[in-house]
């Protein structure tokens, strides 16, 4: 039987609840321009925020541009993240990204999704995250809390990050999306765990269909 979903009423009213519960939600990683947004956001596949923190201002103050990071030595970068999941791969991808910025975008991260994706190691979420802080633009970008508290909560019922991105631009409050984005990462990371969720601590008890 499919879950039934929150009516737009109480959409509206879960992002409400969320905005007061994380306030000051926003994106982790430490960066100080699109471009080191971009890397760090790569370098965050399956690794934790506060892990890409700690490499990342050995990482900027060596290769603080894509000129810069376009001529290194792999093995170089792989040692300055080796602390991090899969770095030898993140390490060659990141190189070779910085290799195409020059190339084919004039050294500037371009503001387009489908442009985004043709650089390696970024796909639909990681192209969201950078339009949605780096560029500004209400984007919903669906990590593994996302997909988790959206689709547990009821604000869809979708069975693939892809289709759960585009189900909740369709529900989300479209001058939220964004603001949603964090709140939902922030819940998942607090209170909404894989594992065991702490219902009884969740300010969305009264909406949410997997408590009801």
């Amino acid at each position: 039987m499919t879950k039934r979903l929150l009516t737009k009423k109480e959409v509206a009213e879960t992002v409400e609840i969320l905005s007061g519960l994380y306030p000051g939600a926003e994106c982790a990683l430490d960066f100080g321009s699109v471009f080191e947004l971009l890397v760090s956001v790569v370098l965050s596949a399956q690794t934790t925020d506060v892990s890409v923190n700690k490499v990342t201002p050995a990482f900027f103050a060596r290769w603080p541009d894509a000129a810069a990071l376009a001529g290194a030595d792999v093995a170089e970068v792989s040692e300055v993240i080796r602390t991090i999941g899969m770095y030898r791969q993140k390490a060659s991808n990141v190189v070779r990204m910085a290799q195409m910025l020059l190339e084919d975008f004039g050294g500037e991260v371009p503001g387009d999704f489908e442009k985004l994706q043709t650089l390696p190691g970024v796909g639909r979420k990681t192209a969201n995250v950078v339009l949605s802080v780096g560029f500004g633009e209400q984007r919903i970008a669906v990590d593994t809390h996302v997909f988790r508290v959206a689709n547990r909560v009821g604000l869809c019922a979708e069975p693939t990050p892809e289709k759960t991105e585009l189900a909740l631009t369709q529900r989300l409050p479209k001058d939220r999306l964004s603001d949603s984005h964090h709140y939902l990462i922030w819940h998942g990371r607090r209170v909404c765990h894989a594992r065991k969720p702490a219902c009884e601590d969740c300010g969305l008890s009264g909406l949410c269909r997997f408590i009801r």
